[in-house]
């Protein structure tokens, strides 16, 4: 299945915690491998997925030994999404921060998250 999905993580001193995924591993469900954006200020790496073939990722960030678990924070717009979604570590998880005006909702077999939609941007201006 053709799809694509964007995925950005963003942790405080997370350079050496992230490095194994910025090289490739065939031990891994995904293939593709996260870039370094940002110098020195922003800890920040980003990847783009091509297929639905990333369905373990939130796992596996999860279980990584975050230097500071508090500041991680995942970002991830699937292809039918009006906006990134939020997910952030709250006991040991990664959820989903809810977002003013906006709905998520399951698209089982095409998507890993599901369809991000805001609510208001039907509305008139």
């Amino acid at each position: 299945m053709s799809r694509n999905a964007e995925v950005v993580v963003i942790a405080v001193d997370a350079a050496e915690v992230m490095e194994p995924l910025t090289q490739p591993d065939d031990d891994r469900e995904w293939h593709q491998c996260f870039r370094p954006i940002g110098t020195g200020i922003l800890d920040a790496w980003a990847v783009e997925f091509w297929r639905c073939n990333w369905h373990g990722l939130l796992a596996y960030l999860e279980s990584l030994p975050w230097p500071n678990p508090h500041s991680v924070q995942v970002l991830i717009h699937d292809e039918e999404d009006d906006c990134f979604g939020l997910w952030m570590m709250y006991d040991g998880r990664l959820v989903e921060v809810s977002l003013p005006r906006t709905l998520r909702e399951s698209f089982p077999h095409a998507s890993v998250t599901g369809v991000l939609t805001r609510t208001d941007r039907w509305e008139a201006s």
